[in-house]
C-alpha cells in the first residue's frame, strides 16, 4: 500500500506554486558558498501551504534561510526542531504567513521547505544559503554536485515513514526553471571547468586566470543532477586558512575565536605507492534493486547501471593478487552472497564467481542494505587478510544514518570503499560509508565510466593501510587550539584531509604556527609539516567557522546516535542544539523558522496544502511496477502521474522519454567491449592462454597467432606477451582499469624465467601492427 501523501497532484492542470530556482555558485579554492533562490506564486483562489522537498549534497551547512513576500523581508531564525514546527503550525493557524525549512530525520541530504499561507495571488521569494568543501576526483578535479533529482528513497521493511514526503513526477513535466551561475577564485589559475550538462563558455575575470565565471547554457532540462568539475593549475598544495571571529559573538566561543582548515595532502615515497598488497579480504557488496536496471546515462550505449556494475566485478577479479581471499554479496528487498564465507583467490573460485556474476540482474526488488553489512560483520575476519570492502549501490535508501552509524561501530575491522552510481544517488550515504569505513568514496554519473573509479580505490585498498595518525600543534605561547575535527583515520595518496581547530588567546610575540601530521606507513615512519601565518584571511566571511561547525554537529549527531539509550545521549543533544543555534547551521535537531509577525491582518479561508514534485530520473520508472509492492512509503502515487501507465510499456506517454526508444527485443548483453573480451579470458594467476578465444580478441585466427611464436617458447607465455602487447598498443587510454591485472601478468613472466622475451615482444609487434617497447611493458 502505497503511504497517504495530502495534497498531491492530481493533474497536470493543476497550478503548482514553485516557479523557478536560481543559484550562483561562489567557489574559493576547494570550499563553495551557494546560494539558492526559490520563487514561488500562489495562483489559486485560497491560501496556499506549499511543500517543496530537495536534495542537498549531505555535508553542506545550510546557513542562511529568508524569505521575502512583497516588500517585507524576514529572515529565519534557527531554533530546536520540535519548537520550530510548534511556532510554525500556531502561526498557521492565527492567519500569519511562516516558512520552515528542516532537514530529514533519515538522511541529512534531505530537506523540506513548507511555505504557509500565501494568500492568492501573492509571490513569495525564498533564499536558501549552504557552504561545502568540495571533493577531490581521481583526475584532481575538484567536484561540485547540485541535486536536482530525488529518487524515491526506500524504506526498510517495518520502519516508520519520515516526516518527509516525496512528491515525484518525469524530468519533462517538472513546472519550475532553473538558472545557474559560478564564479570560481583560487590562488593559482583555473585551468578548465567541465560539466555534465552544457556551459556558457568559461570567462576569465583578471589576466592571471585566478578567477573566472560560468553559467550553464539556456534550455537546462532537470533529468540529471547539475556537476562541475573544476581544474586548478599546480592543484592541490598544503594550504591554512586562518578566519577572524565574529565581533558579535563571545571570546572563547567556536563562533567568537579565530578557526583555521587546513588542507593536507599527503605525499607517500614512490616504493611505496607502486607496490601491491599480496594478502586481503576483499568483499564486494552490489546493489540489484530493481532501480539498478536503469540507463548509465542519457546517451544512446544503452548500459544499465546493473550491466556496468558486472563489468566492473570482471575487471575487479581479474585484478586482485593470488593469495587474497574474496566474496560477493548482492542485495534489494533481500541479499545472496556467492560463497557462505571468504574463500581463497585461485583459478577455480574466480571461473565460479565470475559465471555467477554474468547471470546477476537488476531482479532483487527494494534497497534492505543494512541486513547484508550486518551479515558481513557477523563474520570472523580471517587472520594476516584485512578487510576491505567495496559497496556499489544507486544510494536510494532511507535509513542513511542507521547504516553508517553500523559501518562506523565496525570501523576497526576493515575499510570501506563506496561508489555512487548514476543520477541521484545519497551523497549522504555515499560519502558516510567511506568516511567512517576509513575508505574513499566515488561518484559516477553522467558519462563517467565506473572502472576507471572503482580500479583506483582498488590502488588504494592495496596499498598500505596508513596507522597511527596523529596531529600535534605548535603555537606562540598564549595561544591554545581545539580540534574541532574527527581524529584523522584514513589517508591516501593525492587525497585531501582537512582539519579543523578553534584558536583561542592572543599572542604578543609570533604570528606564525605549525602542525605535524605522523604517521606509519608500511612499519616506516612518516610526518608531514605545514608553517602558516596566524594573520585572519581577508573577505572569507564565517564560511571557515560554519564547515568547522557543520563538521563538530555531524560528529556530535553521531556520538548521540551511539549513546541515544544512555541518559548522555540526552547531553549530546543539547550541545548540537546549541552549536546549531550559534552558529546558525542546521542539524537534525534544529529547524529554520521564520514567521511574518508584521502581518497584523489574518489570512481569510481554508488553508490548501500541494506538494511541489521533484525531478524523477527514468532509470528507476522500468521496475516500478514490480517495486510498489514492496516499498510502502514511496511517495510517488499514480495520481500524480496521470499519463503514467504502470505497466510501463514503452508507449507509456512520456513524450522523449529516453526509455522511449527503447525496443523491447533489445538483446539482453550487448556486444562485449573488446578490452572486457581480453580481459575475461585472463586467469587468475596472471596468464593468457594460446587457444581460438585469445586470437578471436585480438582480431587474428589462431593460424595467424600461432605461426610466429619462436620455437623455443612456451604458448602461455607467448599469449601472454600478445595480451600485453595488445593492451599497451591499443588500450593506453584506458591504463587505468588495467593496470593492475597487467602487473599481475608481468609477475607471472618473471616467474617463468622466460628466454626470448625480445624476440617474442618483436614478434609480437609484427604481428599486431603494434611497436610497443620491451621496456614499456615492464617485463
Amino acid at each position: 500500500m502505497m503511504a497517504n501523501c495530502c495534497g498531491l497532484l492530481t493533474s497536470q492542470k493543476e497550478p503548482v506554486p514553485l516557479k523557478s530556482v536560481e543559484v550562483e555558485l561562489e567557489v574559493r579554492d576547494h570550499v563553495a558558498a551557494v546560494v539558492s533562490t526559490l520563487n514561488y506564486e500562489n495562483k489559486e483562489d485560497k491560501p496556499l501551504e506549499a511543500v517543496f522537498v530537495f536534495p542537498l549534497p549531505g555535508d553542506a551547512a545550510v546557513c542562511h534561510f529568508s524569505a521575502k513576500i512583497g516588500q517585507t523581508h524576514i529572515v529565519a531564525e534557527v531554533k530546536e526542531k520540535q519548537e520550530a514546527r510548534e511556532e510554525y503550525d500556531d502561526a498557521l493557524s492565527s492567519g500569519q504567513q511562516a516558512f520552515l525549512l528542516e532537514e530529514s530525520e533519515q538522511s541529512p541530504d534531505i530537506f523540506s521547505l513548507s511555505v504557509g499561507s500565501l494568500p492568492p495571488g501573492e509571490s513569495a521569494s525564498i533564499r536558501l544559503e549552504y557552504v561545502i568543501e568540495l571533493a577531490v576526483q581521481a583526475d584532481e578535479g575538484l567536484r561540485f554536485c547540485l541535486p536536482a533529482v530525488l529518487n524515491p528513497r526506500y524504506q526498510p521493511q517495518g520502519s516508520e515513514a519520515g516526516k518527509v514526503q516525496v512528491t515525484s513526477v518525469p524530468a519533462s513535466l517538472v513546472p519550475y526553471s532553473l538558472s545557474f551561475s559560478a564564479q570560481v577564485s583560487s590562488p593559482r589559475p583555473v585551468s578548465k571547468v567541465e560539466s555534465n550538462c552544457p556551459l556558457d563558455p568559461l570567462q576569465h575575470l583578471n589576466t592571471e586566470q585566478t578567477r573566472a565565471t560560468v553559467k550553464l547554457a539556456a534550455g537546462h532540462k532537470f533529468d540529471r543532477d547539475v556537476e562541475l568539475l573544476i581544474y586548478y593549475k599546480d592543484a592541490h598544495q598544503p594550504t591554512a586558512v586562518v578566519e577572524a571571529g565574529q565581533a558579535s559573538s563571545k571570546p572563547g566561543t567556536l563562533m567568537g575565536d579565530p578557526v583555521v582548515m587546513l588542507s593536507l595532502y599527503p605525499e607517500f615515497p614512490q616504493a611505496v605507492t607502486s607496490s601491491v598488497a599480496s594478502c586481503g579480504e576483499f568483499v564486494f557488496l552490489l546493489d540489484r534493486s530493481g532501480s539498478m536496471d536503469g540507463p548509465m546515462n542519457n546517451s544512446d550505449n544503452h548500459q544499465t547501471c546493473i550491466g556496468s556494475a558486472r563489468d566492473t566485478l570482471l575487471l575487479l577479479l581479474k585484478s586482485i593478487p593470488l593469495g587474497c581471499y574474496f566474496n560477493i554479496y548482492s542485495f534489494g528487498s533481500s541479499y545472496e552472497h556467492i560463497f557462505p564465507k571468504s574463500v581463497e583467490y585461485n583459478q577455480k573460485t574466480m571461473e565460479e564467481a565470475l559465471k555467477k556474476v554474468d547471470e546477476m540482474e537488476a531482479d532483487l526488488g527494494g534497497t534492505e542494505i543494512l541486513e547484508p553489512f550486518k551479515h558481513i560483520y557477523s563474520q570472523p575476519c580471517i587472520p594476516n587478510q584485512p578487510r576491505q570492502l567495496f559497496v556499489f549501490t544507486d544510494g536510494e535508501v532511507g535509513n542513511t544514518k542507521e547504516v553508517i552509524n553500523l559501518v562506523k561501530q565496525n570501523s576497526g575491522s576493515h575499510r570501506c570503499f563506496s561508489f555512487g552510481i548514476g543520477e541521484g544517488a545519497s551523497s549522504a550515504l555515499i560519502n558516510g560509508l567511506a568516511k567512517e569505513g576509513g575508505g574513499h568514496a566515488q561518484f559516477i554519473t553522467g558519462t563517467d565510466r565506473m572502472q576507471p573509479k572503482v580500479m583506483q580505490s582498488l590502488r588504494f585498498a592495496l596499498q598500505p593501510a596508513v596507522v597511527d595518525i596523529s596531529v600535534t600543534w605548535d603555537l606562540p605561547k598564549g595561544v591554545s587550539v581545539t580540534a574541532l575535527s574527527p581524529p584523522i583515520t584514513a589517508l591516501f595518496q593525492g587525497q585531501r584531509s582537512l582539519v579543523y581547530a578553534q584558536l583561542t588567546g592572543q599572542s604578543s610575540e609570533a604570528s606564525e604556527g605549525c602542525v605535524t601530521v605522523k604517521y606509519s606507513l608500511a612499519g616506516h615512519p612518516s610526518q608531514n609539516q605545514l608553517h602558516f601565518s596566524l594573520r585572519p584571511a581577508e573577505d572569507t566571511g564565517l564560511t571557515v567557522h560554519r564547515l568547522a561547525a557543520r563538521t563538530l554537529i555531524r560528529s556530535l549527531e553521531m556520538e548521540e546516535r551511539e549513546c541515544e539509550e544512555e541518559e548522555d545521549g540526552g547531553v549530546k543533544k543539547k550541545k548540537v542544539v546549541d552549536l546549531s543555534v550559534q552558529s546558525g547551521v542546521s542539524s537534525a535537531f534544529t529547524a529554520f523558522i521564520a514567521v511574518n509577525k508584521g502581518n497584523s491582518e489574518a489570512i481569510q479561508g481554508p488553508l490548501v496544502r500541494r506538494n511541489v514534485p521533484t525531478p524523477m530520473m527514468a532509470c528507476s520508472m522500468p521496475q516500478m511496477n514490480m517495486m510498489a509492492c514492496s516499498m510502502p512509503q514511496m511517495n510517488m502515487m499514480a495520481c500524480s502521474m496521470p499519463q503514467m501507465n504502470m505497466d510501463m510499456g514503452v508507449n507509456s506517454g512520456f513524450g522523449a522519454s529516453p526509455w522511449s526508444s527503447l525496443d523491447v527485443s533489445l538483446p539482453k548483453q550487448p556486444h562485449r567491449d573488446p578490452l572486457l573480451q581480453l580481459v575475461s579470458l585472463q586467469k587468475a594467476s596472471g596468464c593468457w592462454v594460446l587457444d581460438p578465444d585469445l586470437a578471436a580478441a585480438l582480431g587474428k585466427t589462431s593460424e595467424e597467432v600461432e605461426k610466429p611464436k619462436p620455437a623455443s617458447v612456451n604458448q602461455d607465455v607467448w599469449a601472454t606477451i600478445l595480451a600485453l602487447i595488445w593492451l599497451h598498443g591499443f588500450k593506453m587510454d584506458a591504463q587505468e582499469e588495467w593496470e593492475l591485472l597487467a602487473m599481475k601478468a608481468v609477475s607471472w613472466l618473471r616467474a617463468q624465467k622466460a628466454s626470448c622475451v625480445k624476440e617474442c615482444v618483436e614478434a609480437g609487434n609484427a604481428l599486431l601492427g603494434c611497436n610497443v617497447q620491451e621496456d614499456s611493458l615492464g617485463i
